[in-house]
């Protein structure tokens, strides 16, 4: 079971109502962060390293890491073949240690959910572990993220059960009429951390950007 202190740090950081309380309390958080969720049995990461390794070639690049935290997917990416990441954070400590692990070839502190700072059609493929979930990211965050990455691209994500039930659901199978992304594979629910008290499913998702 993870420790009271890990459970308060996770509950408050859902219970944020605006991006800048977010980011300081991920500030806060990021000097334990990578023990904390090894202590949890944190699922997202490895998930959607799966994911992105069956449905995205290896070599391909640039990858954005969106949401990277300390960068626990990057270090990951790089041993896997994806030698050129970049990452995305709204928090500037999470960053900070990131930047420790060596793996990035940019970092960017910068919020999801708005408008970002890059081109049509930058990146050939973008991970977004835990980030769609409660007290952070909804489905606004997708249209932004499909407009950066390059059609035949690779989108893949973890969302929620608490936002896909309430909207998530239907965005996706909206953006899949336009014909803007073609869902090649969705997992079955699971707990993102079996030793939190938080039991709520989540599900990976692969998305092909067209």
């Amino acid at each position: 079971m993870a420790d009271s202190k890990h459970q308060g740090a996770l509950g408050e950081v859902y219970a944020a109502k605006r991006p800048e309380e977010v980011a300081a309390l991920y500030d806060r958080w990021s000097q334990t962060y990578d023990a904390d969720m090894s202590a949890a049995g944190y699922r997202h990461p490895t998930i959607c390293l799966a994911l992105l390794a069956r449905h995205l070639a290896r070599g391909s690049a640039p990858l954005l890491d969106a949401g990277a935290g300390t960068g626990l997917i990057g270090e990951w990416l790089d041993i896997a073949g994806y030698p050129q990441v970049e990452a995305l954070d709204i928090s500037q400590g999470m960053l900070d240690q990131a930047a420790r692990k060596g793996v990035y070839s940019a970092l960017h502190c910068l919020a999801l959910g708005g408008a970002l700072p890059f081109a049509d059609n930058t990146y050939a493929g973008i991970i977004s572990a835990g980030v769609f979930t409660s007290g952070h990211v909804g489905a606004e965050g997708l249209d932004e993220l499909i407009r950066i990455c390059r059609p035949s691209g690779v989108i893949v994500l973890t969302v929620k059960n608490t936002l896909w039930d309430h909207g998530f659901a239907g965005r996706i199978a909206e953006l899949e009429a336009q014909g803007s992304v073609t869902r090649v594979e969705e997992t079955r629910p699971y707990v993102s951390m079996p030793g939190e008290a938080d039991t709520v499913p989540s599900r990976g998702l692969a998305l092909r950007v067209s």
